[in-house]
């Protein structure tokens, strides 16, 4: 079956192909979503980075929980797939990820570590972020006194996604499946904060995605720890009391709340400026995460220095 006969969907960033009976192609693009709104402008080399990112990611988590990852080899999937076309292999090196397919959770599992987004906005409203009581007295980017689980439900396309409390997680997901994924979540947020502290990087919060396979096992799917899910900051210059600069798509949010868009599609062309500092956060996640160099990366498809 040729690629495009193998499609199944396009999301925001990801275009997903069937692989026989129980594997999914995933495949990033460069687009770039923000407010739930894909970009007209492409970031080069985006998608790269998130595979990447997340192909380090899955190795380093792998002790938590189980993940979906398969190969990232183009050359190991079926030959009437790419029927050996020389350009659609370079496309789909360093940027595909075949998995096994699960059946997704309708909850995306957010963590977070510090006061940021939408959770700053809901706390001076209320004092709460999902429902779960925090101290007074706390400043925007204020690290919380532990991580906490704040979920969303995956809204259907053209809306947006809504913050839940755990209640509203086992309604959806069952009380098994609510209390696994909060557990791993959480597990996951540990870890990764405290290999991204290793690199002088804060990850104030991120997002997990899971799945359940046939025989009912929990996994960890899609993406993971990337600047599409997550908000990284400079250990030396974070300050709390304002906003942080940061490693990942708030630039472009930044940028964006200062033009005249009422956030609904098609949004803004991205100015040059603005697509060149946005891959360069990315790449610099990247490599300071990784420890790894990207030039090699986009070169070799090997994550090494």
């Amino acid at each position: 079956m040729p690629l495009a006969d193998a499609f199944v969907r396009a999301g925001k960033v990801r275009d997903l192909y069937e692989v026989g009976d129980d594997r999914l192609l995933l495949v990033a693009s460069d687009r770039l979503s923000a407010f739930d709104v894909v970009l007209p402008t492409p970031i080069p080399d985006k998608g790269r980075v998130l595979t990447g990112l997340s192909r380090w990611w899955f190795e380093q988590t792998a002790d938590i929980i189980p993940n979906h990852l398969v190969s990232v080899d183009p050359a190991e999937l079926p030959a009437d797939l790419t029927g050996g076309d020389e350009e659609t292999l370079a496309h789909l090196r360093g940027r595909m990820m075949l998995g096994r397919r699960a059946e997704v959770l309708p909850v995306e599992c957010v963590v977070r570590g510090y006061l940021s987004g939408s959770g700053w906005k809901e706390y001076q409203a209320s004092r709460t972020v999902c429902g779960i009581e925090l101290p007074r007295g706390l400043r925007e980017s204020d690290r919380l006194p532990e991580p906490i689980f704040t979920p969303a439900w995956k809204a259907p396309a053209g809306q947006h996604d809504e913050n839940i409390p755990m209640e509203r997680v086992v309604e959806l997901v069952g009380p098994r499946y609510g209390n696994l994924v909060r557990i791993a979540a959480l597990a996951l947020y540990n870890r990764g904060a405290g290999l991204c502290a290793e690199a002088g990087i804060i990850l104030a919060d991120t997002k997990y995605e899971f799945g359940v396979l046939p025989d009912g096992d929990l996994i960890l799917i899609d993406e993971v720890m990337t600047p599409d899910s997550s908000r990284f900051w400079d250990a030396e210059t974070w300050e709390p009391g304002r906003a942080q600069a940061s490693f990942d798509k708030q630039f472009v949010r930044d940028w964006l709340e200062q033009q005249p868009w009422d956030k609904t599609a098609p949004g803004p062309e991205l100015p040059d400026d603005v697509v060149a500092g946005t891959r360069s956060r990315y790449v610099e996640a990247f490599e300071r995460i990784t420890g790894a160099s990207f030039a090699r990366y986009l070169s070799e498809d090997v994550i090494a220095r």
